[in-house]
């Protein structure tokens, strides 16, 4: 049975927290909350880094009944825009750890 986790800011150490958890068979990350980032930009951060080079994968969205999602490799990570804390709703995503990354 693999962790399950959410990312709540997705700048530099939010994204790279996720190409980790990715790379970790252990582990499956469910959601990712930034408020200030629409989907398409995480999709372009995520997909070309730097330092990192190019995500050695396939980095997508997904729209489904006012829902977002990034998808990667295939699989489905909701997305969220939540300014409060206390409004992501973690739980529904199936996270059981969150990564603080918001700065």
């Amino acid at each position: 049975m693999s962790t399950t986790m959410g990312i709540n800011g997705f700048g530099r150490i939010g994204r790279l927290v996720c190409r980790a958890a990715l790379a970790n068979p252990d582990v499956a990350v469910k959601a990712i909350n930034d408020p200030f980032m629409d989907l398409k930009y995480m999709v372009y951060q995520l997909k070309y880094d730097s330092v990192h080079k190019t995500f050695p994968g396939t980095v997508g969205t997904k729209e489904d009944g006012g829902k977002e999602y990034l998808v990667v490799n295939g699989t489905e990570i909701q997305v969220f825009h939540e300014k409060d804390p206390a409004a992501i709703p973690w739980g529904d995503s199936g996270a059981a750890y969150i990564c603080e990354s918001t700065g």
